[in-house]
C-alpha cells in the first residue's frame, strides 16, 4: 500500500511538473525545460507509461532524451530560458512589484539560469 501511495504521488507531481511547463510555454516567468525534465523524473518513478509519452513526445522527447543521455541541454533552450526569465523579472519591476517579491523571484530566477547555464551544452 505504501509503494503504491509513493507511485501516485511522484505519478502526481509528475502530471504538476509537465502542467507547469505547459504554462511555462506562453508565460515567461516559468522556463518550460527545466519543468519537463522534472516531469520525466518523477514519471520515472511513479508511471512507466507516462514517463515512456513523454520521452517519444516530438515537442519534449529530444530535450528529455539529450538529458538522459549526455546531460546536455540545448543551447536555444538556455538562451530562451534565460531570456524569459530576465524579462519577466524586469516586468515584475517595471509593473512596481514589491521588494520581497522582487528579491524572492530575482534569487529564484538567478538560481534557475545559473544551473542551467553550468550544464553542458551542444
Amino acid at each position: 500500500m505504501v509503494a503504491q501511495s509513493g507511485k501516485m504521488g511522484f505519478r502526481i507531481l509528475a502530471y504538476i511538473s509537465l502542467g507547469l511547463a505547459a504554462i511555462g510555454v506562453v508565460l515567461p516567468l516559468l522556463p518550460t525545460t527545466p519543468f519537463v525534465l522534472l516531469a520525466a523524473f518523477f514519471a520515472s518513478k511513479g508511471s512507466p507509461a507516462f514517463a515512456s509519452w513523454l520521452e517519444e513526445h516530438p515537442s519534449f522527447g529530444p530535450a528529455i532524451r539529450d538529458w538522459r543521455r549526455n546531460r546536455v541541454i540545448p543551447v536555444k533552450a538556455k538562451v530562451l530560458a534565460c531570456s524569459m526569465m530576465a524579462l519577466s523579472w524586469g516586468l515584475l519591476f517595471v509593473a512596481g512589484a514589491a521588494a520581497m517579491v522582487l528579491a524572492a523571484s530575482g534569487i529564484f530566477l538567478l538560481g534557475v539560469a545559473g544551473y542551467l547555464l553550468t550544464r553542458p551544452s551542444y
